[in-house]
Order: C-alpha cells, then sequence, then structure tokens
C-alpha cells in the first residue's frame, strides 16, 4: 500500500491513511506500506537547498531530500501503532534498495526484500520511506519526482504482492476532473496506456513505475486514501489481454509549458541530427514529437521537436553551434494527446480529432503518433478547450 503526500500530509491524513492499513489487515492480508513526503514538503526542502546554491542533481541536495521520506515513515508507524498494530519504519538504505545514475534521477537496480519478509514474518507491517534508495559507494540517491510510485511497486514486485497506489483520486480518469466535469472513473486500462497516459502529462502514476510494473506484471490497483475504508472503486491496471470490453480510446492527456525549437537548413548529411540530440542528451535534456522535412535548399533539411519550456534556454545554447541556416523557438504551447489501444491502424481517430479541433478553431502546430496516442501541439490558450472538445468527440463523457 503506497500512500502519497496529500495522503500522509497531516497527522489527520495519517491518521486516515493507517485506518486504510488497519481494515486491510483485519481482513487478513499482509501488508507492507510504502510512503512519500508530506505535500509540499519536498518543494520546501528543495527551496532550502536552493538557497545555499544546491540544486536537483547535486548529492548533498539528495541528502536533504530524502527527509521528507523519512518523516513519513516514522510518523506513518506511530499512527499504526496507536492503532494496536505493529509497524516499523525503514529507510531506503535500511530496505536494501541499490541505485544506479546520477543524484536526483537515479533507478534502482537492486532490492532486498529479507528485511520486509522477517518484519512481516515477525507479524509486523514494515513501512518503507519511499524515493530513495543507496548507491554502490553507499550515497543516498533520489528516483527522481514520483518515485515513491517506483519504490512501490518494486517492493511489491520483490515480494510478491499486488500493489495499491492511493492518492487523492478515486482511480485513473478518462481526462483531467478538474478541466472536463463529464470525466469518468476507467474500471480497468492496460499497461501500456496507463504508460502513454503518464508519458503524456497525466499525474496520477510516475511513468517509470508504470514501466516496472508491467516489465515484473505487477498486479496495480490506484485507489482513493479519501475514502473510507472499502469504498474506493479505483482502477486496476493490468495486461491488454486481461480486459474484456476495450474503448478505442481511453482517455486524453495534457502538458502544458511546451516549447518547440525549429533548425532550419540543417545538414541532411549522416549525423548531423546525431550530433544535435546527443548534445541535448548529454544535458539531461528531454525530447518529444520529432518532425524532418526537406528543406529548399539541396543537401539541406529542417528538423523540429518539442521539448519542456524549462529546458529552452539550456537546449538553445547546446545546439547553438550547429550549421542550421536558421533557429528558430516557440513557447506558449501545450500538448494535448489521444490515448488508447484501439488507435492502431484507424483512420477514423485522426478524423475525429482533426474535425473536433478545426471545429473549435483550434490551429494544430505539430502531430506525433504511436500505435496508441495521438499528441498535437496547440496554443496553451486553447488546452482545456481541445481537451474538452476532444473528450466529447471521442464518446468519454460520462452519461
Amino acid at each position: 500500500m503506497k500512500f502519497g503526500g496529500p495522503s500522509v500530509g497531516s497527522l489527520e491524513r495519517i491518521r486516515a491513511s493507517a485506518a486504510l492499513v488497519a481494515a486491510e489487515c483485519a481482513r487478513g492480508d499482509r501488508v507492507a506500506v510504502v510512503v512519500s513526503a508530506m505535500a509540499g514538503e519536498t518543494d520546501r526542502l528543495l527551496s532550502l537547498a536552493g538557497q545555499l546554491g544546491f540544486g536537483l542533481g547535486d548529492e548533498e541536495t539528495d541528502v536533504v531530500l530524502t527527509a521528507g521520506e523519512q518523516i513519513s515513515a516514522a510518523l506513518m508507524s506511530m499512527a499504526l501503532a496507536e492503532s494496536g498494530l505493529t509497524a516499523r519504519s525503514f529507510l531506503g538504505w535500511q530496505a536494501r534498495i541499490r541505485t544506479d545514475g546520477p543524484p536526483g534521477a537515479a533507478r534502482i537496480s537492486g532490492l532486498d526484500a529479507s528485511p520486509f519478509r522477517t518484519a512481516m514474518e515477525a507479524g509486523a507491517i514494515p513501512v518503507m520511506a519511499g524515493y530513495q534508495g543507496a548507491s554502490r559507494d553507499e550515497r543516498l540517491r533520489t528516483l527522481g519526482r514520483g518515485g515513491t510510485d517506483l519504490s512501490a511497486v518494486a517492493l511489491a514486485a520483490a515480494i510478491g504482492a499486488e500493489c495499491d497506489i492511493y492518492t487523492d483520486v478515486d482511480g485513473v480518469f478518462t481526462t483531467d476532473p478538474r478541466i472536463e466535469p463529464k470525466a469518468r472513473r476507467i474500471d480497468k486500462i492496460s499497461y501500456d496506456e496507463m504508460l502513454e497516459l503518464a508519458a503524456q502529462g497525466a499525474k496520477v502514476l510516475q511513468t517509470r513505475s508504470a514501466e516496472f510494473a508491467k516489465a515484473r506484471s505487477v498486479p496495480l490497483r490506484v485507489l482513493s486514501s479519501f475514502a473510507e475504508p472499502g469504498q474506493s472503486e479505483g482502477t486496476m491496471i493490468m495486461q491488454a489481454e486481461d480486459i474484456a470490453e476495450r474503448r478505442i480510446v481511453s482517455g486524453i492527456a495534457y502538458a502544458r509549458d511546451q516549447a518547440r525549437i525549429a533548425l532550419r537548413g540543417l545538414s541532411s548529411e549522416p549525423g548531423a541530427a546525431a550530433a544535435i540530440f546527443g548534445g541535448l542528451a548529454e544535458a539531461d535534456i528531454g525530447i518529444d514529437m520529432i518532425v524532418q522535412s526537406p528543406a529548399s535548399e539541396s543537401g539541406r533539411t529542417n528538423l523540429e521537436f518539442t521539448i519542456d519550456r524549462r529546458d529552452l534556454d539550456k537546449a538553445l545554447v547546446r545546439i547553438g553551434e550547429s550549421d542550421a541556416r536558421d533557429v528558430l523557438s516557440e513557447t506558449g504551447l501545450a500538448k494535448v494527446s489521444v490515448v488508447g489501444l484501439g488507435l492502431n491502424r484507424r483512420a477514423d481517430v485522426a478524423r475525429i480529432l482533426y474535425a473536433a479541433l478545426g471545429q473549435e478553431g483550434i490551429a494544430i502546430r505539430t502531430v506525433s503518433t504511436s500505435e496508441i496516442k495521438i499528441s498535437v501541439l496547440v496554443s496553451d490558450a486553447y488546452t482545456e478547450l481541445a481537451l474538452r472538445s476532444l473528450h466529447t468527440a471521442y464518446g468519454l463523457d460520462a452519461a
């Protein structure tokens, strides 16, 4: 059972989450718990580090940030003890979570589940601080934003358990219910669809945790910690073949603060584009929505791609030495994505998208497709209108 920031945001919320754990134990299940930092705590700690000139990617920043989950783990153990249960907190290094990769974005390379099995066999509930592990040289490492989801899925895989992700919403919805009140809760969704929704901007689950769950076939469920025990129906995330009925489109996701970079007249020699993207990779800049087309000048090509707005200045510095005739950039953009296993080879899906956005006068700047998603880049001012119109056009509105 994993509890996110809103679920442990105060002593009141921690007690409510502890009651959910107690109810699960009362049903005869053995339980392990993973917790995030209290809502807003990670940002507060990061701000303190920033005031001293440190930021994400610095070793000492990771040491600071892991304190948030440490506090939550101890308080949750206390709340469980208050309920008459035996609990024991574990930090990342005590849980023997091994990581590779840099501070702030480490990846789990190993997890020794024996401390958890020992605790559970002794009748105790292990409460693990999420978001953290230790490098090979015994330095604390964090797993990136939302990394507690990854911690929980990794622990579930290691002990052969199902994984329940408790958050502030009752499962996965067809789109953001704060924007579209007609959004519906999805009963069942495939790993691939969940992975795409998370990658395209849905914040209910961290992308890497969905990848890990799919790779290890961990049964995954998203539930609300704000419901009474047994009252949250939630969403099951599973293999596609286990879902009897599937809609063509499962959901609509969005991501604001996108930027587009266009290189006009870039050399079409082999390796030119690779050099561009290699430099961006070295700067840890994520690339999305790539479009390449012939330029009017022989031996030249036009290359466009999108990145997060926060990375724009850094990206422009990295590509400043390219031989492109011109480098253009644009901000104030958003990505809206249609996701569903039924998209593959369905021309009517694209027709509906273009018709719905065209009817609202929303211009599409860039399009990117895969087997289970179509993403369009639009002006940020039209994000909510685009999301609502597509939600209706694909028949996702609640009855």
